[in-house]
């Protein structure tokens, strides 16, 4: 499956902005999904993740309340809407695939795809 991550750009802090990530190649229906992201010269983290019907996510404390992790299968796209975004949301964001468990985590590395990155710059 490839996974394709879009809606990053330059935001003021305050501001929103909504990722999308379009799978193809297969269905995503059966996977569970996350959004991770990594600033310069660090390591990349865990922002949200999302079981493969929707009915469980799960938020990194940092952005818990101001992002919500969304999935609609019918369209094979996984979104992540960011709200009340501030300069520390400044990184790449990528999507990415957990196939084996199906329910989405926070472990890195239990997902099996990942999309190329977006980069989302949000200016004080």
């Amino acid at each position: 499956v490839q996974l394709q991550a879009s809606g990053g750009g330059l935001v003021q802090a305050g501001g929103s902005l909504r990722l999308s990530c379009a799978a193809s190649g297969r269905t995503i229906r059966t996977y569970g999904m996350g959004w991770f992201r990594q600033a310069p010269g660090k390591e990349r983290e865990f922002v949200a993740a999302i079981s493969w019907g929707g009915g469980w996510t799960y938020y990194a404390d940092s952005v818990k309340g101001r992002f919500t992790i969304s999935r609609d299968n019918a369209k094979n796209t996984v979104y992540l809407q960011m709200n009340s975004l501030n300069p520390e949301d400044t990184a790449v964001y990528y999507c990415a695939a957990d196939v084996t468990m199906g329910r989405g985590t926070t472990d890195l590395n239990e997902y099996d795809y990942w999309g190329q990155g977006t980069l989302v710059t949000v200016s004080s």
